[in-house]
């Protein structure tokens, strides 16, 4: 075989082997495409309760997100999601889910303020300005969550992991059998709020009892109280709050911001691989945009349908009231503030405000003005 033979043959060997190898890359690369790389880990059920009644649109709620992480999780995550009461008590979801008789709930940092008040801070504080989207961002963005993870895991030593969804309108006055014309008309009214709102309310003179939205009504009904709050248009018409009230005083100082606490034993939580982990996290925050906007649908009908079907009288709060809301507030600041934990997060809170609603009030348009140019004498007061 002479010499350019030899090159030639080996050239065409090379050429083979370089196609075989090529054959079997592209054929890895087919096989990598058709079989992903997906988690081969087990199939874990958690096991959630609201702290909600079947009937009240936080229980749709909840269920919004249940239906997302189930949906991302495939046939490797799933939430089975129980009605308020089902296992505990609907103020008890913090000591079931840290005592793993459930694995998860949905609830609100008010309704175990009873452990650590601190708890109202991350939901129903003192108003520094913010709205509650504004308050989200802080919790995200201004060191809220960090905070937080302070006061679960080194003050409280709770086995609870949480995250923060839905920033909520801020909560009527409420529903009251006689109009509110002035602050005088509230002093000494037996009245249902939850959280520093009810020291709030019983520094302004009113008693105040802590019930769960389910025992709002019967209450009203019997005269253990003589009016509440509980948090807006759709959930107060669900449970019938205007069978047992027609005055409904819109606009508050005692809870002017929320969100919807989702919480995880945390030991669970920490066993599940890193992608579920995710999944529970990203759907609290996917969940937290489409239940807002939920909210401005259902709330706005349903305040619609209680004056027109319903004939309930939709009224302003008084300035007065609001100005003695502020008032109190400022006493219980100092209160709350000889805690070193309290005062921290209410300065981190103020901080944010200062920059955060400063930008915020001077950029935004006069909406006021806009809807007033277009729906003239529709807003009162």
């Amino acid at each position: 075989m002479t010499t350019d033979k030899r090159k030639k043959s080996g050239t065409n060997a090379s050429r083979r082997k370089f196609l075989s190898v090529a054959g079997l890359a592209a054929g890895a690369g087919v096989a990598t495409l058709a079989m992903p790389n997906v988690s081969r880990a087990q199939t874990v059920t958690m096991k959630m309760q609201g702290s909600w009644g079947a009937k009240d649109v936080f229980n749709e709620m909840a269920m919004d997100y249940v239906q997302r992480v189930n949906d991302l999780g495939g046939t490797r995550l799933k939430i089975d999601y129980l009605v308020g009461g089902a296992v505990v008590h609907p103020f008890q979801v913090l000591d079931g889910v840290h005592g793993g008789q459930i694995d998860a709930a949905h609830t609100v940092t008010v309704y175990w303020y009873g452990k650590h008040k601190a708890a109202s801070l991350f939901g129903t504080g003192p108003v520094f300005g913010f709205n509650a989207n504004e308050g989200l961002g802080w919790i995200h963005n201004g060191g809220g969550k960090e905070l937080f993870e302070e006061l679960q895991t080194q003050i409280m030593k709770i086995n609870v992991k949480s995250f923060f969804a839905m920033p909520m309108p801020t909560q009527p006055l409420g529903w009251f059998k006689k109009p509110v014309t002035s602050m005088a008309d509230m002093k000494g009214l037996k009245y249902r709020t939850v959280g520093l709102a009810a020291d709030l309310m019983q520094a302004m003179g009113l008693a105040v009892a802590q019930l769960p939205g389910g025992e709002i009504v019967p209450a009203m009904e019997r005269g253990v109280i003589d009016a509440f709050e509980f948090n807006n248009p759709t959930s107060d018409r669900r449970f019938g709050a205007q069978d047992v009230a027609k005055n409904y005083m819109m606009g508050s100082h005692h809870q002017a911001t929320e969100y919807f606490e989702i919480m995880f034993n945390r030991t669970k939580f920490n066993a599940l691989p890193k992608e579920q982990q995710a999944i529970l996290q990203t759907c609290a925050e996917a969940v937290s945009s489409a239940n807002e906007w939920k909210a401005m649908d259902y709330y706005s009908k349903d305040l619609a349908e209680l004056v027109e079907k319903e004939k309930v009288n939709v009224i302003r709060t008084p300035k007065d009231v609001f100005d003695a809301q502020i008032k109190a507030w400022d006493g219980l600041i100092v209160e709350l503030a000889k805690d070193p934990f309290m005062k921290k997060v209410m300065d981190s809170q103020k901080a944010w405000a200062r920059r955060v609603v400063y930008y915020g009030m001077n950029n935004s348009t006069d909406y006021r003005g806009a809807f007033n140019h277009h729906f003239p004498n529709v807003l009162k007061g």
